[in-house]
């Protein structure tokens, strides 16, 4: 069986496959995060859709995503830090890089990523600077 591009170290079936199929639904913002990479590599622009948050799906460039995507070769995801977005918070972040050939290269994507859940869903809000993350946590731990 194969594993996981999110480089879990479990196979892709017991890892985001569960998720890329719309059977499940990720329980933590980390979990989101791995499964939309996965859904990069897997080029589910549909799933990258339904993941990110509602109010920004109706503006969301599409096609443009998707050209993106398939110019890419990812090899790998690296998290280096998550803050909140457990099963019990409602907002979250993950810290991580995404690397990809391009041109021969490694390419580094290195970002913040905010999180938020809904109705007990969670979503990708956007990338965000270090000082929004800070004031992100500061809002989920209330001071």
């Amino acid at each position: 069986m194969p594993t996981c591009p999110c480089q879990s170290g479990k196979t892709f079936e017991a890892c985001c496959g569960r998720f890329l199929s719309r059977n499940e639904q990720p329980e933590t913002a980390e979990e989101l995060m791995r499964s939309r990479y996965s859904a990069f590599v897997r080029r589910d622009i549909a799933y990258l859709k339904e993941t990110l948050w509602p109010k920004l799906q109706k503006s969301l460039d599409v096609t443009g995503l998707a050209e993106w995507a398939e110019t890419k070769q990812w090899i790998g995801l690296e998290i280096l830090r998550t803050e909140a977005g457990g099963p019990d918070d409602t907002r979250g972040m993950v810290l991580f890089i995404a690397r990809s050939l391009d041109g021969g290269s490694v390419a580094e994507h290195r970002e913040n990523s905010a999180f938020r859940k809904k109705k007990g869903r969670w979503y990708y809000v956007s990338a965000v600077s270090e000082n929004q993350a800070l004031a992100l946590l500061r809002s989920v731990k209330g001071g």
